[in-house]
């Protein structure tokens, strides 16, 4: 059992919490808050969505265990809310609800769609609701309700519920990994503090990212600054760095394609797609931009790597500036928004950090998985975190 803090609906709890039980599970039996529905409590259907600091989330693969201090809302906990008031009001309308297992969870993504895309049309409500499953409706009737609402707030401004930056989780020390080097010195933050982004070339397609979540690394490699800029240049060295993925094409140095793997619990998805890369030798920074398409599930990602390096030490050492920002869109689109996504993109970075030290100092690094496992990646979170409260006992 661990005492975990959280604020639900508003208000601070504080329990004993088995490290396994997860988030849906304590909202209903411990909190008695049932209007969480649990389904098929593998994170694919979506009717245990909640908000976790303000995002959709699914509870049944959120532990409170990895959420010390964060904010959860449930359905309860917009009985006063007007957007949340509007939305029941058109579900009755338009017959948006059957057998209403549901509706909790379509309630909770209708208001972060109408809330984040304010005069939303058809075409993108079914794109955001595609990880929410309803066996009764056929979605017509849904999908008219969340319309007819986003209308009545067309030239609304956006709120931003989710894709502000958000920093590596307090369960992951940042370079663990001895390959890696030690943390980041202020010294090496300051160096790479943003500069001019190189401008994107005129012939690159890639649609502009809208409400990306964004991870942001700093780390030192033990390597100089030519060596590792060389490295960024290569889309083979480049891919090769990243967990679960892998060129599928020979590269001419500017455009490539690959493909990732990605599990997270029961669901695998591997996505293939092309990208290019952009750089600037002037503000030694660059942007690795990609998208792909997974073929069983056709949910579709875009996302782009930013980087900034600079001189450390005596020239021996360079520090690196990492973001990360992705934007998901198909069934899988809700994995994008939990906690264990956000923490699974922490890690990959990381990782990238590791491995790129590796391939610049020659040390072996760790096989490199056929796919990147979020699940055992939350585990070693979860041992990490333990770890370092059992050393402040």
């Amino acid at each position: 059992m661990s005492l975990v803090n959280l604020t639900v609906n508003g208000r601070a709890i504080s329990a004993n919490i088995e490290p396994r039980q997860h988030l849906g599970d304590f909202l209903r039996e411990n909190l008695l808050l049932t209007a969480t529905h649990l389904g098929c409590e593998h994170g694919v259907c979506g009717a245990c969505t909640v908000l976790i600091d303000g995002a959709p989330a699914r509870s049944c693969i959120a532990f409170p265990a990895a959420l010390e201090g964060a904010r959860i809302t449930t359905l309860e906990g917009l009985a006063d809310d007007p957007v949340a008031a509007e939305l029941r009001e058109a579900f009755t309308v338009e017959h948006g609800l059957q057998c209403g297992f549901c509706t909790p969870g379509m309630l909770m993504m209708a208001r972060d769609i109408v809330l984040r895309r304010p005069g939303a049309g058809e075409e993108a409500i079914r794109h955001e609701l595609a990880g929410n499953l309803c066996r009764c409706t056929g979605y017509v009737g849904i999908v008219r309700a969340v319309e007819s609402v986003a209308a009545r707030h067309a030239g609304a401004a956006p709120v931003v519920t989710r894709g502000t930056e958000v920093a590596p989780s307090a369960f992951v020390s940042p370079l663990t990994l001895p390959v890696a080097g030690t943390l980041v010195s202020k010294q090496a933050q300051d160096a790479v503090t943003p500069k001019a982004a190189p401008a994107a070339s005129a012939d690159i397609s890639f649609e502009t990212l809208h409400n990306p979540v964004r991870m942001t690394q700093h780390f030192e490699v033990p390597a100089p600054l030519g060596e590792v800029w060389n490295v960024f240049q290569q889309p083979e060295k480049v891919v090769a760095c990243l967990p679960g993925a892998r060129l599928t094409a020979p590269t001419d140095g500017r455009s490539f394609e690959a493909e990732m793997g990605v599990k997270l619990g029961p669901m695998a998805a591997t996505f293939r797609g092309a990208g290019t890369i952009m750089a600037d030798e002037a503000t030694l920074s660059g942007i690795i931009r990609g998208q792909g398409v997974d073929g069983r599930s056709a949910s579709r990602v875009r996302a782009e790597l930013t980087y900034r390096l600079a001189p450390l030490q005596d020239g021996s050492a360079t520090a690196v500036a990492v973001e990360i920002a992705y934007e998901l869109k198909g069934p899988l689109a809700q994995m994008s928004r939990g906690t264990i996504a956000r923490d699974l993109a922490g890690r990959l970075t990381e990782i990238f950090a590791a491995n790129l030290a590796a391939a610049l100092t020659g040390v072996p690094a760790a096989s490199k998985p056929a796919a990147l496992d979020g699940g055992a990646l939350f585990l070693a979170m979860l041992k990490g975190f333990f770890l370092r409260l059992f050393r402040r006992g």
